[in-house]
């Protein structure tokens, strides 16, 4: 038995893979815990993770600035490569800054034989250098590697960035840590990221998805008794600033008429009134509907659209910011959907493009090999393999119970 830790940042999408992973540990027989700035973070938990919450002073002031990082990301107005400028400066680099202390005290308190750190918390890689403890990395959003590839300039100033930070806490050579030289996790398939020469520790397991699922209150009834086609609309979490209503002005106009299902992923006052084919909610059942939808509306989001292909659903993705352009252009390049605008898209586009990906097999094709290719590449099973074959590297005792 081992004693293995996810070092996570405040976003869903990070989170609940990790989930999914540690399960598949603790059925192990390992021990399981997660830092985190999170504290509803324990609720999700699967039984037997231990929460490691990074806690402050309530005068602290690192305290009041970590909290605000969320707020941030959500309302915050920004588009293509100024969101990666924003990302870095505004909340990644003071969100690890911040959390450094935290990370370094609770690795002493849970003292993991490996550290499985998300690639936006390299906080978690620093600390692990300065304990000489083994860690891999966890890259939930794959775009994060590719950008190396696509836009070496802002690779090279995102580097810039986290080296900085790494002198800031006396490491002084030039590598970049927030990729493990160990084992680098990459949650999507070979297929699905495109071309790239990687190294040998970048290992392809697919998407994982969080086995526990919360329940979420939806009138299965009355959706099931629904005779029209439906689909899924929604542009996560992230986004909660103004242009939101604009973006669902424009699903409105677009399908209100029209002889098909909405459902709509919003907080439901956004408007007085909605479309009689129109069910909103501001939480649902995302994985439990899919496989009752026949396509997907989405801003990109890796996890999202991974959940809709794995499904085999085509889609309509109308990118925001950070790497939705990016997963946007995957599954284009892919044949699997079309892409929008989202500052230049009329309800007429929207109508336009949800209609070819219904109406053409071609899309629906592209989709069911990229669910294949996901499902080969090993999924949950793979990376607890990987991680525990990792451990034999480090010349640490394993035993597997």
């Amino acid at each position: 038995m081992a004693k293995f830790v996810f070092i996570v940042p405040p976003l869903t999408g990070h989170i609940n893979p990790t989930l999914s992973l540690g399960t598949v540990l603790l059925e192990r027989g390992h021990d399981v815990g997660w830092i985190t700035l999170d504290q509803s973070l324990g609720e999700k938990l699967p039984p037997g993770g231990e929460l490691l919450l990074i806690q402050y002073h309530e005068n602290d002031q690192q305290k009041k600035e970590a909290e605000k990082y969320l707020d941030l990301i959500t309302q915050k107005v920004v588009y293509g490569i100024d969101s990666v400028k924003f990302l870095y400066e505004e909340v990644l680099i003071p969100l690890n800054r911040h959390s450094y202390e935290g990370i370094a005290a609770l690795l002493d308190e849970f003292e993991p034989d490996l550290i499985i750190t998300d690639h936006q918390m390299f906080a978690g890689a620093m600390a692990a250098f300065h304990k000489n403890l083994p860690y891999a990395t966890s890259v939930t959003a794959p775009a994060a590697i590719k950008v190396m590839d696509e836009l070496p300039k802002v690779h090279e100033w995102e580097v810039n960035q986290i080296t900085a930070l790494q002198q800031e806490f006396g490491i002084e050579h030039s590598k970049n840590l927030a990729t493990s030289d160990l084992l680098t996790l990459i949650f999507t398939s070979k297929e699905f990221f495109g071309e790239m020469e990687l190294p040998e520790q970048f290992k392809f397991v697919g998407p994982v998805f969080n086995r526990r699922q919360v329940e979420i209150p939806f009138n299965w009834e009355a959706f099931h008794a629904i005779r029209q086609r439906s689909i899924l609309v929604s542009i996560g979490t992230t986004f909660d600033h103004e242009h939101k209503k604009s973006f669902f002005s424009k699903v409105v106009e677009a399908f209100s008429s029209l002889d098909i299902h909405v459902i709509v992923v919003s907080d439901p006052g956004l408007f007085e009134a909605w479309p009689k084919n129109f069910t909103v909610q501001k939480q649902v059942p995302q994985v439990k509907l899919l496989p009752y939808v026949a396509a997907v509306v989405c801003h990109g989001g890796h996890n999202t659209v991974c959940e809709s292909l794995m499904h085999g659903l085509p889609l309509v993705v109308i990118p925001i910011a950070y790497d939705q352009s990016h997963v946007a252009g995957r599954v284009v390049r892919v044949g699997a959907g079309e892409r929008l605008n989202f500052n230049r898209f009329i309800a007429k586009h929207l109508l336009e493009a949800v209609n070819l990906v219904l109406e053409n097999p071609s899309y629906k094709d592209a989709a069911m090999q990229i669910k294949q290719s996901f499902t080969h590449a090993g999924g949950n099973e793979t990376a607890a393999d990987l991680l525990e074959n990792a451990l034999f590297k480090t010349s640490k005792t394993l035993i597997i119970t």
